[in-house]
C-alpha cells in the first residue's frame, strides 16, 4: 500500500531543502493573446520552475533523496540515469552535499545538459536508449555500491515535487485547475498530492506526449505499464515505463490525462517565447500545449496553473525546434 503524502511531511521536506532550492516565482500571462486564444476571463499562472537551481524541478527530488542517505552512502557516491535534467540535478546535489556522481545519460541528451553535469564534477557515460540506460545504471549500483537516485520513482522523489505544488498553492489562491507534464510521473505524483491537500476543489490534469504515453497505458490497465520506445521531441518526458509509487499517487490525485503532439509543443514554445519571453525546452511547453489544445474547452474562463517544469536546452537546439 502506497502511503499518502501529508501536508506536515511536505512542509517538513521544504524546510529540509532550505536554500538549496529556491521558491520559484509565478508569472501571470496577460495581454491580448490570452483573450484571443482562450478568453478575456481566463487567468493563466505559470509556475516558473525553469528558474530553479539546475534549470528544472528535478533538484527538489534529487536533494531530498540524498539528504536522507547515510554518511557512508554519500562517501561512496551516487548514480543516476537520465536524458539530462535529472542527471544535472543529481550532479548538483552530489556537489552540494560533498558526494560524487556517476551518471548514465541517453546518447541523444542535449549537449548543454552534458556540459552542466561535468561542470558540477560528475562522471558521465552514455547509453543507446532509456532501456539500456536503466540496465547500465543497475550494474553500476550493484558493482560499486552507489545508491541509485531514481529519476521519478519513490516517496521522497514525489515529496520533493510536492514542495513545488505546495509553493504554487500558497502563491495563487482559488485555482480551478493545475496542468502538470508527465514523464515517469514523479512531478505529477507530488504536485497533484499537494494540490489536493491544499486546494481540494482544484482539478489536476496530467499531460503526456503521444510518443511517450506510459501513464495513459497504465491508467487504462489499472497498473504500471511500459512503452516499446520513446518517440517525442520532449526527451525530458520520455520515461520508458511507469512505476508503482508514482502510478498510485497519480491515480489517486489526477482527475484527467491528456495527450499532446510534438507540433503542439513546438507551437507553445514559440508562443511562450513571444508572449512570456521564456525560452523553454519542449517539456516546459507541455502544460501550455495542453491548455491551448485538448483542455481548452473545459478550462475557458477558469483560473489555471501551468507547471513550466524546466529548460535546459542549447541555443542551436532551441532554434531548430521552434523553426521546424
Amino acid at each position: 500500500m502506497v502511503p499518502a503524502l501529508t501536508l506536515g511531511d511536505i512542509s517538513a521536506a521544504r524546510r529540509l531543502l532550505g536554500e538549496r532550492v529556491i521558491t520559484t516565482p509565478v508569472h501571470e500571462w496577460q495581454g491580448p493573446a490570452v483573450a484571443e486564444l482562450l478568453s478575456a476571463q481566463t487567468r493563466v499562472f505559470l509556475k516558473l520552475e525553469l528558474l530553479q537551481r539546475t534549470g528544472s524541478f528535478k533538484a527538489r527530488g534529487a536533494l531530498l533523496n540524498m539528504l536522507n542517505l547515510t554518511r557512508d552512502e554519500l562517501a561512496r557516491g551516487v548514480t543516476a540515469i537520465s536524458a539530462g535534467n535529472h542527471a544535472v540535478a543529481v550532479a548538483y546535489a552530489a556537489r552540494t552535499l560533498g558526494s560524487n556522481a556517476r551518471l548514465v545519460m541517453i546518447k541523444t541528451a542535449n549537449p548543454l545538459r552534458v556540459e552542466l553535469c561535468r561542470k558540477y564534477g560528475a562522471a558521465v557515460e552514455f547509453a543507446e536508449n532509456a532501456h539500456e540506460g536503466f540496465e547500465r545504471v543497475g550494474q553500476i549500483e550493484l558493482e560499486e555500491g552507489r545508491p541509485l537516485i531514481h529519476p521519478f520513482e519513490g516517496l521522497r522523489t514525489a515529496m520533493g515535487s510536492a514542495t513545488l505544488g505546495y509553493e504554487l498553492c500558497e502563491q495563487v489562491a482559488n485555482l480551478d485547475a493545475v496542468i502538470v507534464p508527465i514523464g515517469g510521473g514523479g512531478l505529477c505524483a507530488g504536485v497533484s498530492s499537494a494540490v489536493k491537500l491544499l486546494q481540494p476543489k482544484c482539478a489536476v490534469y496530467g499531460v503526456e506526449p503521444t510518443g511517450a504515453d506510459s501513464m495513459h497505458r497504465s491508467f487504462a490497465a489499472g497498473e504500471p505499464r511500459s512503452i516499446e520506445r520513446v518517440a517525442t521531441i520532449a526527451d525530458s518526458l520520455g520515461a520508458p515505463y511507469a512505476m508503482p509509487i508514482t502510478f498510485e499517487l497519480c491515480r489517486r490525485n489526477v482527475d484527467e490525462l491528456c495527450l499532446i503532439s510534438d507540433e503542439e509543443m513546438r507551437a507553445s514554445m514559440r508562443l511562450m517565447q513571444r508572449e512570456c519571453k521564456l525560452a523553454v525546452e519542449p517539456a516546459g511547453a507541455a502544460a501550455m500545449a495542453a491548455l491551448l489544445g485538448p483542455l481548452r474547452p473545459q478550462l475557458l474562463g477558469r483560473r489555471v496553473g501551468l507547471i513550466v517544469c524546466g529548460s535546459n536546452i542549447d541555443s542551436a537546439g532551441y532554434a531548430r525546434l521552434i523553426a521546424e
